[in-house]
């Protein structure tokens, strides 16, 4: 199987990810300064909490690799279907649902491994930045690192998990926009954040979303052999 997910990874050159993740980290960074920024001159108090931005920053991280995730999906199946190379693929002597099993995979630990890096670079450099630009008065304690770094792995599990749910859409009809649509429409329900009550850190959402796409990446594998190329 890793020899599967190396060769998949050479074949498709993933070098974009790598270029798309570390632009899509400068940009949370950038936008965290902003939020602060705007709420620090609006008086807005609830933005200017270390709690809230660490919270913030996290929803942030999670939603834009699950979208990330909906974008290897398309690139790694649905595009191989619609272009028909997947039979290709099919005529090796190797098991489909292994050759299935290892795009996928590649999806979920490619998304693990970037939300868990970019949670510790996004709120690494807002802090430490914070600390000679002051954009929110109170500095994050050793306390409130450690309880956000407990939660990162977790979280970045979840985040891993939801990433697949694309799947079900995009093998509908073989379609890269209805792939990226629906991981946007998840990202809409799994890091929705409101000052009451935020969708975004509730445990139980998040893991039955990761639930949800493990499931629809396992029938996705297992039903294999009876699917065709258009």
């Amino acid at each position: 199987m890793l020899q599967l997910m190396k060769l998949e990874m050479k074949k498709c050159k993933l070098g974009w990810y790598v270029k798309g993740a570390i632009i899509a980290n400068i940009v949370m960074v950038a936008m965290l300064f902003l939020a602060s920024y705007v709420s620090q001159i609006e008086g807005d108090v609830e933005l200017r909490n270390s709690q809230m931005m660490l919270s913030m920053a996290s929803a942030m991280v999670r939603g834009t690799f699950i979208v990330f995730a909906g974008v290897l999906i398309a690139k790694l199946v649905i595009e191989e279907y619609k272009n028909k190379t997947i039979l290709l693929m099919f005529s090796y002597p190797i098991n489909r649902k292994k050759i299935i099993a290892s795009k996928l995979l590649i999806t979920a630990t490619l998304t693990f491994v970037t939300v868990l890096l970019s949670n510790i670079f996004v709120i690494g450099v807002f802090f430490i930045l914070n600390r000679y630009m002051l954009v929110i008065p109170n500095t994050i304690t050793v306390a409130e690192l450690m309880q956000e770094g407990i939660k990162v792995i977790p979280f970045a599990i979840a985040a891993a998990g939801t990433g697949l749910i694309p799947l079900y859409f995009g093998m509908r009809k073989y379609s890269v926009p209805a792939t990226i649509v629906s991981s946007l429409i998840v990202v809409m329900i799994a890091c929705q954040s409101q000052p009451e009550f935020s969708l975004a850190t509730f445990f139980p959402l998040q893991f039955a979303l990761a639930a949800i796409g493990i499931m629809i990446a396992y029938y996705g594998i297992r039903n294999i052999e009876n699917e065709d190329a258009l």
